[in-house]
């Protein structure tokens, strides 16, 4: 668990780590740089779920060393289906990164949705539904790894 007092946002107490995969930490499906090892210190404290549609097929290759839960998305409707993944976890205990349209839904549900913006892009309304925006992976995954960011963004 990761605890931090935020004045004026409240306080924080994360069991959950929840990421979309495909443009969020990966680009043309290959895990980003540094984002195996982060995620791997990040899950000696919390729950990683790296929820996707697995664009490209590979997201079960480049997490294979991760310690994670993979959950591919089927059918349609996958704002909801993660929105709904969330609602299971209890929102309050969750961390959610995200960069599409269908990562919206989580966004604004978790505790604390940041907006990944990697060379995909970010969709505006994920962007509207988080409470902060990072330029990469690595940034979004230190701000747990660093809590005190998490102080410094989201203080009133």
């Amino acid at each position: 668990m990761i605890k931090v007092e935020i004045p004026g946002f409240g306080g924080v107490e994360i069991e959950h780590l929840v990421s979309d995969f495909t443009g969020t930490l990966s680009e043309d499906g290959r895990l980003c740089p540094g984002v195996k090892e982060r995620l791997n210190r990040l899950s000696q404290r919390l729950r990683v779920h790296i929820l996707t549609a697995d664009t490209f097929g590979r997201a079960k290759e480049e997490l294979q060393d991760v310690n994670c839960i993979l959950h591919i998305l089927q059918g349609a409707d996958h704002d909801i289906q993660k929105e709904e993944y969330i609602k299971n976890l209890g929102p309050a205990k969750v961390f959610a990164l995200g960069n599409g349209n269908n990562d919206r839904r989580m966004l604004q549900t978790a505790r604390i949705g940041v907006a990944v913006l990697l060379r995909e892009g970010c969709a505006t309304d994920a962007i509207r539904s988080a409470d902060i925006l990072v330029k990469s992976a690595e940034d979004g995954l230190d701000l747990l790894l660093n809590p005190k960011r998490l102080k410094a963004t989201l203080r009133f």
